[in-house]
């Protein structure tokens, strides 16, 4: 499944327009009705999560009009990719106890190991994925 959208470009201070936070979502509810579907309940809370964080961090920290998401499942692990116009490879911070914001790669960082993937960029940075395995190897 693949859903490109169109987003405003990035304000200063990080704020998304209203907008684009309904795009998020958006893509929240098509991970979760696309998973249920598939019959794979078991990572509704946790792909709806990083997906959330993936589009956020897209819309925030990118250049670009449109971004694309798309998840697959195969080979026993479920795929999520979110592509936007990204100025450089994302990384996860260390947000103070006080923070706001800043956690959403640390979410998306722990919530893979638990789920026995993993998550990294494009070279470019203009690619944002996360990789879970599939309870019971479904395909």
């Amino acid at each position: 499944m693949s859903v490109s959208f169109e987003v405003c470009p990035p304000r200063t201070g990080g704020e998304i327009f209203e907008r684009d936070a309904r795009r998020v979502g958006m893509a929240r509810r098509l991970t979760a009705a696309r998973l249920r579907y598939c019959g794979l309940e078991a990572l509704v809370d946790d792909a709806t999560l990083i997906v959330s964080e993936l589009v956020t961090n897209a819309i925030q920290h990118g250049d670009g009009d449109q971004i694309t998401f798309t998840m697959t499942v195969r080979d026993g692990f479920l795929s999520l990719a979110v592509h936007g116009e990204t100025p450089c490879r994302p990384v996860v911070r260390n947000a103070p106890e006080d923070a706001e914001c800043g956690r959403g790669l640390f979410l998306v960082d722990c919530l893979a190991s638990v789920h026995g993937g993993t998550w990294g960029t494009s070279d470019d940075g203009t690619t944002t994925w996360c990789c879970l395995a599939v309870p019971g190897g479904q395909s």
